[in-house]
């Protein structure tokens, strides 16, 4: 029950700080007393400190307590095919270093690559008097994110067990999640669904993707397959999907499809690779040309037509649209908007829709909030890597050193 109340009161600050120990005991059904002593024991460990003074209403002014900041922190990375970005956060999820290198995430000896990328960076990122935490991975594919099990065909990779394959090598805790639950739980906790309970986060580019929170949480299905909307069939015999099927929704308007459909109209050369292939498409839509913009209109009438019925079953408070291909919007824009509205349920159709600027420190800052979400998480059930972040919050910063 300590262990269970240190819990709750730390999350509590985290998510509402800075807060009254008064407030804190009505919040959480706490005796003042308990909130007293557990406030006590963070404050000596300097996880919380004594920010503030509430106003006072003519008695003594209340104590308000926020985080430390400084008193811990950890790093999240989001891997793509050909790059990895890495962001350093401090215990409040403040930003404080970031990289974007070339890494080949298909090439045989990836793990290796990656164990030695990332000491690097801890030792680069290293903060005397700080606990570091651990890493926080976004992949794309689907992640078993307590057995710390990924399958990412885009990759390459069969059922890969990243998490203790990379804890072996690192020996601090690595928590891993699919990559666009990172930029959900970033959008979250930090951007455009900081107020919200219920949104949906859609990514298009390379592939198709979705991030569901639901009653302020994110949904990961029994297998960690929770947002494959990609492979949602779209057409009968339709264009050939990565995924072994085909007229999938990434067939129909993901950056390779669209590329392809350029390739067939001409409007690109055949030996185009698909960065190339999307840049020269988007040039010719901002240009005029009226079978490139016609290209996007087709793939914004179908992503709208498959929102549409995404916002029919969640009924969500927003939509966010992110992505490399949102880099496109002013031409996938018009078309999805109408579609949307004209598919969704009726008294549904009224849903938020708002594009995010593509920025992979995003998803990145997402991937290090799992570490953070372990810290402040209760020991409810037996996971031994959220154990793994306790621990090392609880342990003074000079005894990891």
């Amino acid at each position: 029950m300590r262990d269970l109340n240190r819990a709750a009161v730390l999350a509590l600050i985290g998510q509402r700080g800075p807060i009254a120990r008064v407030t804190i005991a009505r919040e959480l059904a706490l005796s003042p007393a308990t909130v007293t002593a557990v406030t006590r024991v963070l404050v000596r460990e300097g996880l919380v400190r004594e920010v503030d003074q509430a106003p006072s209403n003519g008695g003594r002014p209340a104590i308000l307590l926020g985080l430390d900041a400084h008193a811990a922190h950890a790093i999240g990375i989001k891997i793509s095919p050909a790059s990895l970005v890495a962001v350093h956060v401090n215990l409040d999820g403040e930003p404080l270093d970031y990289e974007d290198r070339p890494f080949d995430a298909t090439s045989p000896d990836v793990i290796d690559r990656l164990a030695r990328t990332i000491n690097e960076l801890v030792a680069s990122w290293s903060r005397p008097g700080s606990r570091f935490l651990g890493i926080g991975i976004g992949v794309p594919g689907i992640v078993d994110s307590q057995r710390g099990l990924v399958e990412a065909p885009i990759l390459g990779w069969p059922v890969v067990p990243l998490a203790r394959e990379l804890q072996d090598r690192l020996g601090v805790p690595v928590l891993i999640d699919n990559d666009v639950n990172t930029l959900a739980v970033s959008e979250r906790l930090y951007g455009r669904g900081r107020s919200r309970e219920n949104v949906l986060t859609v990514t298009i580019g390379r592939g198709v993707g979705l991030g569901i929170v639901a009653s302020g949480v994110v949904q990961r299905g029994h297998r960690g397959g929770a947002g494959e909307f990609g492979h949602v069939t779209m057409v009968d015999d339709g264009p050939p999907c990565e995924c072994g099927k085909r007229g999938c929704l990434e067939a129909l308007v993901a950056d390779p499809a669209l590329v392809e459909q350029a390739i067939a109209a001409g409007l690109v050369p055949a030996t185009a690779s698909i960065a190339e292939g999307t840049a020269a498409l988007t040039r010719l839509a901002d240009e005029g040309n009226p079978a490139a913009r016609e290209i996007y209109a087709r793939a914004g009438e179908t992503l709208g037509r498959a929102v549409a019925g995404l916002v029919s079953i969640f009924d969500p408070e927003l939509v966010i649209v992110g992505g490399e291909g949102s880099a496109a919007w002013a031409h996938l824009g018009d078309a999805f908007e109408r579609s949307l509205r004209v598919h969704v349920f009726p008294p549904l159709a009224d849903v938020a829709v708002e594009v995010d600027p593509w920025d992979d420190r995003r998803w990145a800052r997402g991937a290090a909030a799992l570490v953070l979400g372990a810290s402040f998480s209760a020991p409810l059930y037996e996971r031994s890597v959220e154990d793994r972040v306790r621990e090392r919050l609880a342990t003074p910063s000079e005894a990891m050193a």
